[in-house]
């Protein structure tokens, strides 16, 4: 029992000394956290002897089993918690402390000095090489630009016959709309100007294939007897020539031709049958492009006024402003290739009927419609002109129609062409002949006849647009201001005083 207040009396000492470190760390924690470096927050987390202080997260340490607790298993929670405030002052204001900022509640602890620094990961859009990043918005934008003109592509093949028979409609009113205006000038109104100049255009139109045909089966007999004669002819000289063709040879080649058409009889059939419909498809263009003809040629100011209001509002003055223009170069572009075609034709049928080969009318018609297709109509026109009058009449009227042919073309492209088209219409050669190559996989004879004015068409467009859209820029940049617009201001005078004087004089 003498012992007993002896140990209570050690107890509290170490109580006591233990509520004193405790104290100093937490002091020295605050001081630390309000300093923010973390240095000073790991050293004050360990106690003056260098034990680590349980963290506030540790769980109570237990009880000695005699009851007792050592001065290193005593917890935060077994000592008295201090007033919060006394008289109405907060404690740390009070033993003049300073009251440390609270830390987020989300915020992470910066690591401790000894840890490894670690390298931060750059960011994926900045890891990527520029020129690899702009590749690849290029090449998306390119790829949806491919499949929006490959479904275009297949819509087109699907409703060829619609859209060609639309071109052509398109065409024919660019050429008759002028005449059109010409009679509304003249007072007649609009619909019997309109009747009248649809009615004459498909009349001569029609009068001149009928009167094609007619040259056509009036001249076959004679052009039949001509081809078997020139044959002959042929079969003789190729027996004198140096070349040694024997007869037989000659007879062989004429059975395999006779054995190849037997055989091919059925495919032949096939092909009649093809012709057949293929001919019942030309009609029901030709009839759905007199009537798209009419209605362009009556209301065609209406159905563009239609059009612009499916263009967005902010794109809607820029497309009202090309598409006058593109008419304008559609118009001049065929009534230019109509006079071009029809001075070939008349020049080149002249020729033929002067060398005596026969169908030349007919030719000469040819001559012209082929004339709509730039550069590859006029080779071939010619090569059709040469090889009848190969046949028919010799070499010698061969060879002269050939110079014929070469001498219109050369007039046609050095002169006619840059003087009746003038600046309305420029395609390169090369833009051309790309077009047309384009236009007849894609759509055939059709697609190479239009082809060249849709390039022509879209070149104004895209031109139009080009500077539509730097007037715009201009326009909304800021004006001038202080000496730079007194400077502009006096050079804008300085004309309407050069032009009144004129004036004046």
């Amino acid at each position: 029992m003498s012992r007993l207040p002896q140990w209570v009396g050690g107890l509290g000492t170490g109580l006591t000394r233990l509520a004193q470190r405790l104290e100093e760390q937490r002091r020295r924690a605050e001081a630390a956290a309000e300093n923010g470096d973390p240095e000073e927050l790991r050293r004050a987390e360990y106690a003056p002897d260098g034990v680590p202080a349980r963290p506030s997260y540790a769980p109570a340490a237990a009880m000695a089993a005699d009851g007792s607790a050592g001065p290193l298993t005593a917890t935060r929670t077994a000592l008295p918690d201090a007033p919060a405030a006394v008289d109405g002052v907060p404690r740390a204001a009070a033993q003049g402390e300073p009251s440390p900022a609270a830390p987020p509640p989300d915020s992470v602890p910066a690591p401790p000095s000894y840890a490894p620094a670690v390298a931060a990961r750059p960011d994926p859009v900045a890891a990527v090489p520029w020129g690899v990043r702009v590749a690849a918005e290029v090449g998306w934008r390119l790829l949806v630009l491919a499949g929006t003109l490959w479904v275009l592509a297949r819509v087109i093949t699907t409703i060829e016959l619609v859209v060609l028979s639309f071109i052509a409609a398109m065409l024919i009113t660019a050429l008759l709309q002028p005449t059109v205006a010409w009679l509304r000038h003249r007072g007649l109104a609009r619909g019997l100007a309109t009747a009248l100049t649809f009615i004459g255009g498909f009349v001569v139109m029609g009068l001149v294939g009928w009167f094609v045909v007619w040259q056509v089966q009036d001249n076959v007999d004679s052009v039949s007897s001509r081809i078997q004669e020139g044959i002959t002819e042929l079969k003789g000289w190729l027996l004198k020539s140096p070349f040694h063709v024997t007869e037989s040879q000659i007879n062989h080649i004429a059975k395999n031709l006779q054995d190849a058409i037997g055989a091919n009889t059925e495919a032949i059939t096939s092909a009649g049958l093809e012709g057949v419909t293929v001919i019942l498809e030309v009609f029901t263009g030709i009839l759905l492009a007199m009537f798209t003809t009419l209605f362009l040629l009556y209301d065609g100011r209406r159905i563009w006024t239609w059009v612009l209001k499916l263009v967005p509002g902010a794109a809607r003055e820029g497309v009202a402003g090309a598409g006058p223009r593109a008419w304008r170069t559609l118009t001049a572009y065929v009534r230019g290739t109509v006079i071009v075609a029809l001075i070939d034709a008349i020049f080149i049928g002249i020729g033929l009927w002067v060398l005596d080969v026969p169908l030349a009318v007919p030719l000469a018609v040819f001559i012209f419609l082929f004339a709509f297709i730039p550069l590859v109509g006029a080779v071939v026109s010619g090569a059709l002109a040469c090889v009848v009058a190969l046949v028919t009449q010799g070499v010698f009227a061969a060879l002269m129609v050939l110079a014929i042919v070469l001498a219109v073309n050369q007039i046609e492209g050095h002169v006619l062409q840059p003087f009746i088209l003038g600046r309305a219409v420029r395609v390169h050669p090369l833009a051309v002949i790309l077009s047309v190559a384009s236009g007849s996989l894609i759509a055939g004879i059709g697609g190479a006849v239009v082809a060249v004015p849709l390039v022509a068409v879209t070149n104004t467009v895209v031109g139009y647009l080009r500077s539509y859209s730097k007037e715009q820029a201009l326009r909304m940049m800021p004006g001038p201001h202080g000496a730079t617009a007194l400077g502009a201001a006096s050079t804008e005078r300085r004309p309407e005083a050069g032009s009144r004087a004129e004036a004046g004089g």
